[in-house]
């Protein structure tokens, strides 16, 4: 239908796109019963080609999947292309090779040496985790009775070259609530493109099936474990999209149904400009609006908890003082005054409290408390080196932080809670996931409160915030552009929920916007920057601010030229957001 050009299928060069069930035709990912029929018919393989050049032309033809991979079992045996995997797609970089190996090519069979770098896998849940490393495999071709050159043992698994992919797929941010309900989190996935009116089914579908591997045990999903497609998600005649489900559960309260229509209506927004739809078995979700835009369902998705009060512009940590980013002067009371020797801080999410970091007898202590007033030592947390703080979110926008976050001795991580009685105490974290990777020397949690940034021995890692009752745990640690970043990150901050900024001591890579799945990355500007840059801070709708060897810098976007600020900054200072 004409309206579906509606569509946003505008292609980044370096956007993610989508993994692919073990069998994607022209149907729904993942469909328990759909009814599509297989209807493209594979090519064959250009006549008279050699071993190398077949083995070439079979990794390209990897990236179209329709009617189970037909396009790439052309270039195989009957045999093989029996018991070829195309389970969990693996990207390699663009540039690879296909080269002779050691054993010398008989008349009818052949073996060649598949040779590349890794990017990246898709999972049995669409999503894309990276993967480092060279790889080669072996490719074994033989004559078939009309001697052209047949693959007779292909290399384990699809291999899709990057930028066939960039092509083929794109990618879709599903949302899900966090534990308590309060807030919706982006969790990203990979869906064939062609065809176009397909993808709002596959996001269905995907949605259905609830969170990803990564977060499974740290959000949760609005839908009923037995949901189902109750018909194909399409736009309907009057030009809304129809998503219609069926056995989403019993007694439906009208918070659960609002639920429900914030969760689908914000997993289509990057996928439709149309109004939404929800229905259950066909009928109208909720009596009182049939149709939605993102901006209708804000406030169930939580969107409020995560806004920063336009008041609250940032601060900075300078010579021990905590001064505001507005004009560089302390701010009122003991922390402003200098009284702690801060090294590092962190503001809460509604700005009313403060956590700082200062030198005591050697070591490092944490003192918490309300903004301009004296700050509590926490007694039961000492160190000979804590990470700058961070804030857990709050359960409503109006209620202050309860929870701060920090690293001790670049091993163990701590949460400060707050009692009934107003006192911080500190308690562990479960790091067994990330400790074999080194020491950590920054943790940032994201604004929702369901992952964790870290920098560890100077690379990327994003892990997920499981908690079970009192326990808590840093889960599914997965390092983020480790052929670009590698070990040179310096500091880190979100920039939204998926989204980070980090800075580095390269000199090519001063500052970057990394997407938390880890498959893109787009550079800032250079200009008028010196690295290392030891000091990033980031949210949305503000200004990017960092610090670098000659001072204060800010930009919008990565195109801006970095401006220079009034405020002057010494070494060692550092910069914040709430949060």
């Amino acid at each position: 239908m004409k309206r579906l050009a509606l569509l946003v299928l505008v292609l980044v060069t370096l956007t993610g796109c989508a993994a692919i069930p073990t069998n994607t035709q022209p149907k729904p990912i993942g469909s328990k019963d759909s009814k599509a029929t297989n209807t493209f018919s594979a090519p064959e393989p250009r006549q008279n080609i050699d071993s190398f050049t077949l083995v070439r032309d079979f990794i390209e033809a990897t990236s179209n999947p329709d009617s189970d991979y037909a396009a790439a079992r052309a270039f195989l045996t009957p045999e093989a292309g029996k018991k070829w995997d195309t389970k969990n797609p693996t990207i390699i970089e663009t540039s690879f090779a296909t080269v002779p190996t050691s054993q010398a090519p008989q008349d009818k069979t052949q073996i060649v040496m598949l040779q590349g770098k890794y990017v990246g896998r898709l999972g049995n849940d669409n999503a894309f985790t990276p993967q480092l490393g060279d790889f080669q495999r072996q490719v074994k071709l033989e004559r078939n009775s009309e001697n052209q050159w047949r693959i007779s043992e292909p290399p384990p698994g699809v291999f899709i070259p990057l930028s066939l992919f960039n092509s083929n797929y794109r990618r879709v941010t599903l949302y899900f609530y966090n534990p308590e309900f309060t807030v919706l989190v982006p969790d990203p996935r990979y869906v064939v493109i062609p065809p176009a009116t397909s993808i709002p089914t596959r996001v269905t579908e995907l949605m259905i099936k609830g969170p990803g591997d990564a977060v499974r045990d740290t959000l949760v999903s609005s839908l009923g474990p037995e949901t189902d497609s109750f018909s194909e998600t399409k736009e309907s005649d009057d030009g809304a999209l129809e998503v219609n489900l069926t056995k989403v559960g019993k007694d439906l309260t009208p918070e659960k149904r609002k639920q429900i229509v914030a969760q689908v209506v914000k997993s289509y927004s990057g996928v439709t400009s149309s109004r939404v739809r929800v229905l259950v078995d066909g009928q109208q979700i909720l009596p009182d609006q049939r149709d939605y835009r993102p901006s209708d369902v804000s406030a169930t998705a939580g969107e409020a908890l995560l806004a920063l009060n336009a008041n609250l512009q940032g601060m900075l940590v300078v010579d021990g003082s905590i001064r505001s980013l507005t004009d560089g002067n302390p701010i009122k009371g003991p922390a402003g005054a200098g009284a702690y020797g801060a090294v590092s801080a962190a503001q809460s999410l509604d700005g009313s409290r403060l956590a700082v970091v200062s030198r005591s007898g050697g070591g490092m202590r944490l003192r918490v408390g309300e903004l301009e007033q004296d700050l509590s030592e926490v007694v039961d947390l000492r160190a000979t080196s804590l990470t700058r703080p961070t804030w857990q979110l709050s359960t409503d926008p109006k209620e202050p932080g309860n929870e701060v976050w920090t690293v001790m001795d670049s091993a163990s991580v701590a949460r400060v809670t707050r009692s009934d009685n107003g006192t911080w105490s500190a308690k562990g974290v479960n790091v067994t996931d990330i400790a074999p990777f080194g020491a950590i020397s920054e943790l940032r949690l994201s604004r929702d409160g369901t992952r964790a940034a870290l920098v560890i021995a100077g690379k990327l890692y994003v892990a997920s915030v499981v908690r079970n009752n009192q326990d808590v745990a840093l889960r599914s640690p997965r390092q983020l552009q480790p052929s670009t970043l590698g070990s040179s990150v310096q500091s880190i901050d979100w920039l939204s929920q998926d989204v980070l900024v980090v800075s580095s001591s390269m000199p090519s890579l001063p500052v970057t916007r990394v997407y938390t799945d880890g498959y893109k990355l787009d550079r800032y500007s250079q200009s008028n920057l010196t690295v290392p840059v030891s000091s990033v801070a980031a949210a949305a709708a503000r200004q990017v601010q960092v610090i670098d060897p000659s001072g204060l810098w800010s930009a919008s976007d990565i195109t801006d030229v970095w401006k220079a600020s009034a405020i002057r900054v010494s070494p060692g200072a550092l910069v914040f957001y709430p949060g």
